[in-house]
């Protein structure tokens, strides 16, 4: 999750020249108050005060909160700083959704899915994702939430599990004890929730044709019945073949291919990053998505650019896909989760009514915002 991997996607991206066919915005600082719209005053200010300099005198809130060298949450200088900038650029980039300046919004810094609103989880500090969805809500009545990380969407699923106005719908392997040991097909959601939360474990080794054939099934009957006004697509690339702690042979094309699917509904659609440990399959991955959402066909040769070594000895951007997992889901195992998933979506309400509450001023008018609004290029 170190923040080279995304020194490497922007450099990648930008030798591609995709820049040239988006706009490119430097994001604000998410400020302490818009992280508490989410996480409690206790939690934000302990990331706030913390540092490698002083944590020894945080013993009890690093226990409390989940932090520490012994956990997944290390402490390091600018965790404050960090976390503000990866969480305004998502809610940044709903803003632009919401004022109809984008169709498709991307940050791949944002979408860290196991931060709770208490606590540290997975690599995960502040979660991005429900700021960026608590913003939307304000202006879009039902929020359509897609995780393809390896790694069970936690955080957002707990985030709504209670609310009829997001439906989550997860992808990821489950069972032997891999983290974070949630996502079952019974997590379903509670109370106005329930039926709102679509789980899809998987085991170890699915491939391209396993893994889309429950995707645009599942998706595009969720879509057809929940009918979103905006979708959030978490897109962790750990889900790939050969990342160091995942356990899928998803190409990038098949990765790519559910993108694709999700845009062509034509809703509006912000597109996060994720996890995602081989860092230059990472890039490799992301800069295919970004051409992908651009409508663009690139070269599978990779250009020159700043970090060409890491990509050494195969400089292509598709790499050769192992298949060292053994793909241990069948294809009566896909139709029993595929029928799983069915049996949620028909117990869900078609379109539920809601409730909308006043719109806040707008958020893309912000002094700190502006200057980069009127010079989107500048960088």
């Amino acid at each position: 999750m170190k923040p080279h991997r995304l020194s490497l996607t922007h450099n990648l991206v930008m030798s591609y020249g995709l820049d040239k066919h988006m706009q490119v915005y430097r994001p604000h600082r998410a400020t302490e108050e818009e992280l508490m719209l989410f996480h409690t005053e206790d939690y934000v200010d302990f990331i706030k005060r913390v540092s490698p300099d002083n944590i020894s005198a945080f013993s009890n809130e690093l226990r409390r909160f989940n932090v520490g060298e012994e956990r997944d949450c290390p402490v390091f200088e600018g965790l404050l700083e960090y976390c503000q900038i990866y969480s305004g650029g998502s809610i940044d980039g709903a803003m632009q959704l919401i004022n109809n300046q984008c169709d498709v919004a991307v940050n791949w810094a944002g979408g860290l899915h196991h931060a709770r609103s208490d606590e540290a989880s997975g690599f995960c500090y502040i979660n991005d994702i429900v700021l960026a969805i608590v913003e939307m809500l304000r202006y879009y009545a039902r929020v359509l939430y897609v995780d393809i990380d390896i790694h069970h969407g936690d955080g957002v699923q707990d985030a709504f599990y209670m609310t009829n106005r997001v439906l989550t719908v997860s992808f990821h392997k489950y069972g032997d004890g891999f983290f974070p040991g949630t996502g079952d097909v019974s997590e379903v959601g509670v109370g106005n929730g329930k039926y709102h939360a679509i789980n899809v474990p998987l085991r170890d080794g699915i491939d391209d044709e396993g893994y889309l054939a429950l995707f645009r099934p599942i998706i595009r009957a969720t879509i057809e019945k929940y009918r979103p006004q905006a979708v959030v697509l978490q897109c962790g690339a750990d889900s790939l073949n050969c990342d160091r702690l995942g356990r899928f042979n998803l190409s990038l094309r098949g990765h790519a291919e559910c993108v694709r699917f999700v845009k062509g509904f034509g809703l509006p659609t912000l597109v996060l990053g994720g996890g995602g440990y081989t860092i230059r399959n990472v890039a490799r991955c992301w800069t295919n998505e970004t051409a992908s959402i651009l409508d663009k066909d690139i070269s599978n040769n990779l250009p020159v650019n700043d970090y060409y070594g890491y990509f050494a000895p195969f400089y292509q951007l598709h790499p050769t896909v192992s298949h060292a997992i053994q793909n241990t889901n069948s294809k009566q195992y896909i139709e029993i989760v595929y029928e799983r998933a069915m049996e949620v979506l028909r117990g869900l309400e078609c379109a539920p009514s809601v409730e909308m509450f006043e719109i806040p001023p707008d958020l893309l008018m912000r002094d700190i915002d502006r200057d980069e609004q009127r010079h989107p290029d500048s960088r």
